[in-house]
């Protein structure tokens, strides 16, 4: 049962670098408001993996907490976004 932990671990690392490249190198904001979305739901998928391995629910009120700020994060930069000068 480890290993299930251990891969689950090191495919949400792997995400998260791949993630992190795509918010540092984006061509737009809305590239870098996806990668931060994506971010944020690894790192909820990261506490719900630590409360089934240590078996403590005590974490899941951040769950709860990071889900509701990062969508009125989302939700707030998308409504007030000024759009990107692209070439023309």
């Amino acid at each position: 049962m480890n290993v299930i932990w251990g891969t689950a671990g090191v495919l949400l690392g792997i995400a998260a670098v791949i993630t992190m490249c795509r918010l540092l190198l984006g061509p737009t904001t809305l590239d870098r408001l996806v990668a931060l979305d994506t971010l944020a739901a690894m790192t909820m998928c990261g506490i719900g993996i630590w409360a089934a391995v240590s078996r403590d629910t005590t974490v899941t009120y951040s769950l709860a907490a990071l889900a509701l700020v990062g969508f009125i994060g989302s939700v707030s930069v998308a409504r007030f976004r000024v759009p990107d000068d692209g070439p023309k």
